[in-house]
């Protein structure tokens, strides 16, 4: 036998080698003892509407109902009492630890906004601090319609004037995009999707008041946030602390994942939190945005559109890092957002 077919004999062993590795590493992870790494996967895929039947690849649908009856939320029914938030974001002489001194203090006195940079194991994340919240809007695309893809955040952005802005609530998605959102949408005081049921569809209301504040309503109408002084409203979920108690968190629901929130500390100060995650394979818990959260002192909070969705855009720039389908046209095509409008 020649040295050519030895090599090519030995390359090809290699090759088997190394395959075999990866599916025994593979199926031990899967079906090991690690409960944790089985849980994470089978949340995360479940909550990834196009992606669900990654779970059932390998595991039965008794093992799925298993996890996810460990793993779960409890929604809180309770609405965001805005007279405990007294807007003063002013710098103190004196702070309680180090995170809220990082959270107050700027480089220049008359800055709007400061990015802090985190780490969430071994993803990045970004917490934008707004010291201006009256000046966060609700941006949308142009037009609700039917038959259209959305917009990204940076092209909402953009037109809005708005020097800080992230995605914000759902949308009917059928791989490609949408115009239409799930839920009310409320814009300058004004029910600008969803009029026909604005006295009967219930939901979880995002919303900030005129001022500034961000009033978290639990099973509201947009008749009944109108009525509450909400200026600009969207639907998402869930609630992830509202009166200064957090969400009540059991397991890992939902898995990891790219994540956005907006949250508000009882001083005033507005918060956007992103935090990147490369194919749901990491990213953020619920319990990890809910402990990054309260470690900045928020004080109210709620959960936004992720995954792809999840888009952070500064000065026309997007900032994070979403996932590479998201990333290579600069952003999922969304329908709504949040926005420091200057």
């Amino acid at each position: 036998m020649s040295k050519r077919n030895n090599k090519k004999i030995y390359k090809s062993t290699i090759v088997f080698i190394i395959l075999d590795i990866i599916v025994i590493g593979c199926f031990i992870m899967m079906y090991g003892p690690w409960d944790k790494i089985r849980n994470m996967y089978v949340n995360t895929a479940l909550k990834t509407m196009n992606h669900q039947y990654f779970a059932n690849i390998f595991y039965s649908q008794e093992t799925i109902d298993k996890i996810n009856s460990n793993s779960y939320f409890v929604t809180i029914n309770e609405d965001a009492n805005i007279d405990d938030v007294i807007i003063n974001t002013k710098e103190k002489t004196k702070y309680k630890d180090k995170y809220e001194e990082e959270l107050f203090t700027r480089e220049n006195p008359d800055d709007t906004y400061k990015i802090i940079n985190l780490k969430i194991g071994t993803s990045k994340g970004y917490l934008v601090a707004i010291y201006e919240p009256e000046k966060v809007k609700l941006i949308s695309i142009k037009q609700f319609d039917i038959g259209g893809k959305g917009e990204r955040v940076i092209t909402m952005c953009e037109r809005y004037g708005g020097s800080v802005c992230i995605n914000g609530g759902g949308f009917q998605d059928e791989g490609y995009g949408s115009d239409i959102p799930i839920g009310i949408v409320i814009q300058n005081g004004e029910i600008t999707w969803g009029k026909d049921t604005a006295d009967t569809a219930r939901d979880n209301v995002i919303g900030i008041t005129k001022d500034g504040k961000l009033k978290l309503m639990a099973n509201a109408t947009a008749n009944e946030a109108l009525a509450a002084g909400i200026n600009d409203a969207m639907i998402f979920g869930p609630f992830l602390i509202v009166n200064g108690k957090p969400l009540e968190i059991v397991g890992d629901p939902w898995g990891q994942a790219p994540r956005v929130a907006i949250g508000q500390t009882k001083d005033g100060i507005m918060l956007f939190l992103v935090v990147d995650g490369e194919n749901y394979i990491n990213g953020a818990s619920l319990q990890d945005m809910v402990d990054i959260l309260q470690r900045y002192g928020a004080y109210n909070a709620a959960n936004l559109d992720g995954g792809q969705s999840s888009s952070l855009v500064v000065n026309n720039k997007l900032y994070n890092n979403p996932p590479p389908a998201a990333k290579r046209q600069g952003g999922r095509y969304v329908v709504t957002g949040w926005g420091l409008i200057d």
